[in-house]
């Protein structure tokens, strides 16, 4: 495959056991150390080479970190007891209007490690029980569980992993999504 699948044409099949959690947790934690590996790996130009309107591989980890306050809000919204997950802005505003290009790429690993962490805290003081706690995901239009929003995550994280490895790699601009 020359490209990513889209992240929006993504089905998701959340028929996997709860006990999958700290599998997921592992993965979530994971995921600073290996954008810091690929991103601190190449030469800043590289980082920041656009090809039109489509996102360079430093706006992809940006966008990581722009989505960060996301997740900890449907973190949040579980242990509320929520039967919707916070909306996401699917037009991607926050990303396209931060500049991520324009700052510098360690301080976003930085801020990225940082907010990332501190979700993994929260998810950390939950009870357990609500891994299993259900709430309507907005634009899937299904039920998710807690231990199913992980996985959703850790799926959207090597998403952009995935573009950011491929943009360098082939110098080749993409897809956003």
């Amino acid at each position: 495959m020359d490209h990513t699948q889209p992240w929006f044409e993504r089905k998701f099949d959340f028929t996997f056991p709860i006990e999958l959690y700290p599998n997921l947790c592992a993965r979530l934690r994971g995921t600073p150390a290996r954008l810091d590996e690929i991103i601190l790996a190449s030469p800043p130009d590289r980082l920041s080479s656009k090809n039109g309107a489509n996102w360079s591989a430093q706006e992809h980890a940006g966008h990581l970190l722009d989505l960060e306050s996301l997740w900890a809000a449907r973190v949040k919204d579980f242990i509320r007891g929520e039967t919707q997950l916070t909306a996401a802005d699917l037009s991607n505003r926050k990303t396209h209007e931060a500049h991520h290009n324009e700052t510098a790429a360690d301080e976003i690993l930085e801020q990225f490690r940082a907010a990332r962490m501190e979700t993994m805290r929260l998810i950390d003081s939950m009870d357990r029980a609500l891994f299993a706690s259900l709430s309507l995901h907005p634009r899937l239009k299904q039920p998710m569980r807690m231990v199913d929003h992980l996985y959703f995550v850790a799926e959207h994280d090597d998403h952009h992993l995935a573009r950011i490895f491929e943009l360098l790699q082939r110098g080749n601009a993409g897809l956003n999504r």
